[in-house]
């Protein structure tokens, strides 16, 4: 038997889910990605970009509606009694009684604690899924989930529909997912988008390594440390993103306010 109590092995590409031998050894990404297939670029790459458009229509249409969110992230091999998916399930609880919806990966460890914690307080639990070679699939907390064939589409809507990113302890997808984020707060391509590291002992390597040695030398800012908020309490986590959202808030309606002013001046 695997996972989620299936007892065959399942991959979703999009709309289509396969079963047993029928499950390709690639995945979507790989065909695009792969350099090593140049003859077949010209006749297939015209319709992989149909297929890429429709899954942002997809991602947009059935988002577009959600309430605030803040998307949370963390590793997918920690096991349910690990110290992370305890705190991954707080953090949900956290966060949907203070009125966000919780948007994660859809899949096991830190990602489905996260999608019960905020299930069982009753919020809104949605799993952005992506097709890989491993078995994979939504875990069962969630109630919203689309599954995408392409990383850079999905990694869209993380951002897209998030007030914010918690991220917990993972590894290179909650690195990429971290990082990813804090280069579009550092470039301005998104206003005011609080992250929040859980755990600091997990985090404190990385840390010292930007602090001591990217800053140092001059490869970031002094300031751009002062993107990442690091805690182990999961009250003073949301309470970080809701003050940077009531923050970003009031300067929307300042900025409203005085175009309204000047244009009955």
């Amino acid at each position: 038997m695997t996972g989620r109590g299936r007892l065959t092995p399942e991959r979703h590409r999009g709309p289509v889910t396969l079963r047993r031998d029928a499950i390709e050894p690639s995945t979507a990404d790989q065909k695009l990605l792969d350099s090593r297939q140049r003859a077949d670029w010209k006749t297939r790459d015209a319709w992989r970009a149909l297929r890429i458009l429709s899954e942002f229509v997809e991602g947009f249409d059935s988002l577009a509606d959600l309430p605030p969110a803040v998307s949370v992230f963390g590793s997918a091999r920690s096991k349910p009694e690990s110290a992370e998916c305890e705190t991954a399930e707080r953090v949900g609880g956290a966060l949907a009684r203070a009125g966000y919806a919780v948007i994660t990966g859809g899949g096991p460890g830190v990602m489905e604690a996260a999608n019960k914690g905020a299930s069982e307080a009753g919020g809104l639990s949605i799993g952005l899924g992506i097709e890989l070679p491993f078995e994979q699939g939504l875990n069962e907390w969630v109630d919203v989930g689309i599954d995408f064939r392409y990383f850079f589409a999905r990694k869209t809507m993380f951002v897209k529909y998030a007030q914010g990113f918690i991220v917990l302890p993972g590894g290179f997808g909650t690195l990429d997912e971290l990082f990813e984020a804090l280069t579009l707060v550092q470039t301005g391509k998104v206003t005011r988008f609080p992250v929040v590291l859980m755990g600091s002992a997990y985090w404190r390597g990385l840390l010292d390594w930007l602090r001591d040695t990217m800053a140092v030398d001059g490869k970031i800012g002094p300031a751009d440390l002062d993107l990442i908020c690091v805690t182990d309490d999961v009250d003073e986590a949301v309470r970080y993103i809701v003050e940077a959202d009531a923050a970003l808030a009031a300067e929307q309606s300042a900025t409203h306010d005085l175009q309204r002013e000047v244009e009955t001046s």
